[in-house]
């Protein structure tokens, strides 16, 4: 039985962030739907599981200094399967829309900014005076879907879904019927709502910072950078050598000669894959030829 790795079911995974975030949300939503079987297997009162999700969730604006790390967390999990499901469909649309607009680097970072935003709404509008806070836990990426929504709108507004030839529908309108929706799940709640508002304002907000030159989500992916090659220096020494070898031999050549063309650019693609010392005597003989050739 062949082993295989999460790149083969899922074909540029590197550079697909609304895959690698759909993934992660299933992950967030297994874990904690197998944590609940355990403790119910276990016998744990339910006040146990209650428990963990308030230090999960966003709550009172007044037990958030002991439960900080929550407007981190409260927008990866789900309750429902088919809360879920519906998101992440949600998530697809849009965020598709996004990565192809401005590429996959912005997708993440216009998530995790208007999630942070929309939490930050949520908690700092309950000290506003008034009856607004229902007692309720947040829990959802919904803030961070709205962000990706804005911020599809606001790089594309007249852009279209084909769902035939010759049917299409507007993205404002997908848009304003996913805002529905949303608003409707909220229960009319003040701080909910206010939330979804904050992660709108982050996406158009995010998207008007690009235009302007700004990058806000590169310092993410170069953090993850150097955390990969702090983690394998060895394969980064490889990679280097490789690429070096690489450069070193179409320095030596600018024309094949009677090499084959496609030939060499096999050879080449190997050597930065797998270093020089993998080539096969023939191999070498012919970047050996194709070089003399050129001189």
């Amino acid at each position: 039985m062949l082993n295989r790795s999460a790149s083969s079911y899922f074909p540029n995974l590197g550079s697909n962030a609304v895959v690698q975030l759909i993934i992660a949300l299933g992950v967030a939503f297994v874990t904690l739907g197998f944590l609940h079987a355990i403790l119910l297997l276990m016998h744990f009162p339910a006040d146990v599981y209650d428990n963990i999700l308030a230090h999960t969730a966003l709550g009172n604006i007044h037990d958030y200094p002991s439960r900080f790390w929550t407007i981190f967390t409260f927008g990866l999990f789900h309750i429902g399967f088919w809360e879920l499901f519906s998101n992440m469909i949600w998530l697809y649309c849009f965020g598709s829309l996004v990565q192809m607009l401005i590429g996959y680097k912005q997708v993440i970072p216009i998530f995790f900014y208007s999630l942070l935003t929309g939490g930050a709404c949520y908690l700092l509008c309950q000290l506003i005076p008034g009856r607004f806070f229902t007692g309720y836990f947040l829990l959802g990426p919904q803030a961070g879907i709205i962000g990706l929504a804005v911020a599809a709108i606001t790089l594309s507004p007249v852009y279209r879904f084909y769902f035939t030839p010759t049917f299409s529908v507007p993205l404002y309108v997908i848009a304003c019927i996913f805002a529905f929706f949303m608003i409707l799940n909220t229960g009319m709640d003040v701080p909910k709502i206010l939330q979804l508002t904050g992660g709108g304002l982050m996406g158009f907000g995010y998207v008007r910072l690009l235009r302007s030159g700004y990058k806000p989500g590169d310092w993410i992916y170069s953090l993850f950078s150097s955390i990969e090659h702090i983690a394998t220096p060895q394969d980064n020494v490889t990679w280097k050598k490789n690429t070096r070898k690489r450069t070193q031999v179409l320095k030596g050549m600018q024309r094949p000669g009677n090499s084959s063309q496609s030939r060499i650019d096999d050879i080449l693609d190997k050597i930065n894959q797998k270093g020089y010392n993998s080539l096969s005597t023939d191999e070498k003989e012919i970047l050996m030829r194709a070089s003399k050739e050129n001189k």
